[in-house]
């Protein structure tokens, strides 16, 4: 069943479209939206520190259980940037096979999720500038089942579903712009997380998601005009 798709008088702020996007839209059947509680306390931190060691001396069964314990997040972050589920299990793999090789330059005085969701984020998004400017896909929701707005023919929200246009809208946004919407408002990253993984202060974290958050809401309120809306990159660092 579709849901009835919603005129911009109908949500009142980006806060609403959140709850929507969290509550109907952006689907993955199987899967816990939530950040598992135990990934941000001393002993999950502990743990994870014990088994890098291990693996370090060669125990690739300890690597195997940090695979287990980032796999089904890993590979839901990554989702969120390709809207592809091969191509996202092959970047998750790519991402355990570059950190595994890289385990003598990681720092222990770190936290290794954010170093790990890291090396994820960075290898999606060089992954997606190398497709776009090959020409060979298109980024996010633009894939060939997302087909553009047509102004001439039917009127597209008595067809897409809610999901596809949010998936658009944020497809629009800057890539800045739109990773750190994906981290906070679709995986609940905390300020400090995203820093962390994006290797940018938290003050700034905070000005891009605020920006982030004005700009998707200007283009959702403009979407039924159906126009054509740039939005430009701006420094912030």
């Amino acid at each position: 069943m579709r849901e009835k798709f919603p005129a911009p008088s109908e949500i009142k702020s980006y806060q609403e479209i959140v709850l929507l996007k969290l509550e109907t839209v952006i689907m993955v059947s199987s899967m816990n939206l939530e950040l598992e509680e135990d990934d941000l306390n001393e002993n999950h931190h502990a743990q994870d520190a014990s088994l890098i060691e291990q693996a370090r001396g060669g125990n690739e069964a300890a690597f195997g259980d940090l695979v287990k314990r980032y796999e089904q997040k890993l590979y839901r972050v990554i989702y969120r940037f390709v809207s592809d589920r091969e191509l996202a299990e092959d970047l998750a793999q790519e991402t355990f096979l570059r950190v595994y090789e890289r385990l003598d330059q990681y720092d222990s005085a770190r936290r290794f999720a954010p170093w790990l969701f890291q090396v994820a984020v960075n290898l999606t998004i060089d992954f997606i500038r190398k497709q776009k400017r090959r020409k060979k896909i298109c980024h996010f929701s633009e894939r060939a089942e997302d087909k553009s707005f047509d102004p001439g023919g039917e009127d597209p929200h008595t067809k897409w579903e809610l999901s596809q246009e949010v998936k658009h809208v944020l497809g629009m946004l800057p890539e800045k712009y739109r990773t750190v919407m994906i981290l906070k408002d679709l995986e609940n990253f905390s300020h400090s997380e995203i820093a962390a993984v994006l290797n940018r202060n938290e003050g700034t974290i905070r000005w891009r998601l605020a920006h982030a958050r004005e700009k998707f809401q200007q283009l959702w309120t403009m979407r039924e005009n159906l126009q054509d809306v740039e939005i430009t990159e701006e420094d912030d660092d």
